[in-house]
């Protein structure tokens, strides 16, 4: 099984390969795209505010950004997903409202016109420390690498538009890591990963991903993803693992935009519940592309 891991490894790798030579030759089979943003939010009340409620400030931060490159039959497709969010109510210390690092690198290679082979890989973690306030305790829960998921897929891709996307990728290994031996004490189920390991590894595995990205008008946007992992040695309903990211955007000028999203977990391996968390934000944002515009 390691030796055919380290095939489908190499697959990506020459992939990669590939498309940096290319590049060197003709860079018009690269389109790229940058963005990001600060949000900023805040509320008061005087003294004597009977409806309730609590001063607070909350920052946001974010960036994003894609480069595809494309040549024949050949694609390679790279994207990066950076948020990071605090809030400060009064009377309380400055907490973390979100938190994510998203990598994601695909090569693929079109067998007709509308799917693909795909070999890919993900990285997903979270850049500070995050803490449970129960009870009025800070006791925490996570950090950089506490946990992070890194998850190889190969499979199969259909893409009919530029708006909609399937991956089902039946080989689909992952690695947990908690790479703080410690922090069971704090999260007895230690997001999966054996006590007094570091890694968790799940060689046989199906993993899927279905995006929608939407332009509603010509200044609003919809993007819904959703994510599935599941390992063959545990197939259940209960134990699948389940992600899914709504995100709608509207821009109010060249600078300034508003955005509602939500995401909303289930894995076994952290909760046997749903999580679930929203966001509204409005700020100024940029954004630099040599993608054509719909």
């Amino acid at each position: 099984m390691k030796r055919l891991f380290s095939v489908m490894i190499l697959f990506l790798t020459l992939g990669q390969l590939s498309a940096q030579e290319s590049e060197t030759q003709d860079t018009t089979y690269w389109l790229k795209e940058i963005g990001g943003g600060l949000n900023f939010n805040q509320g008061s009340f005087s003294g004597n505010w009977k409806g309730g409620g609590v001063n607070s400030v909350a920052l946001g931060l974010y960036l994003n950004g894609r480069a595809n490159y494309k040549k024949e039959k050949w694609t390679w497709d790279n994207s990066m997903d950076f948020i990071y969010g605090i809030v400060k109510n009064q009377g309380e210390d400055a907490r973390k409202s979100n938190d994510r690092i998203l990598l994601d690198s695909k090569v693929g290679y079109s067998v007709s016109e509308k799917w693909n082979v795909f070999s890919s890989l993900n990285f997903l973690s979270q850049f500070a420390p995050g803490y449970d306030f129960a009870d009025g305790e800070r006791t925490q829960i996570s950090k950089f690498a506490n946990p992070a998921f890194l998850t190889y897929a190969l499979g199969m891709e259909y893409k009919p538009n530029s708006e909609f996307l399937l991956r089902l990728a039946p080989f689909s290994p992952r690695l947990t890591f908690v790479t703080d031996p410690n922090l069971y004490l704090n999260v007895p189920e230690n997001y999966g990963v054996p006590i007094g390991e570091t890694v968790r590894t799940e060689w046989l595995a199906f993993s899927s991903l279905m995006e929608w990205n939407k332009k509603l008008s010509d200044n609003v946007g919809l993007l819904i993803r959703h994510q599935l992992f599941a390992n063959y040695e545990t197939f259940t309903l209960r134990e699948m693992d389940h992600r899914l990211d709504i995100a709608l955007t509207a821009k109010v000028s060249n600078l300034i935009n508003v955005s509602l999203t939500s995401l909303s977990i289930y894995d076994f391996d952290q909760d046997d519940k749903i999580q679930f968390s929203q966001g509204l934000a409005l700020g100024i944002a940029f954004n630099l592309s040599t993608f054509p515009k719909d």
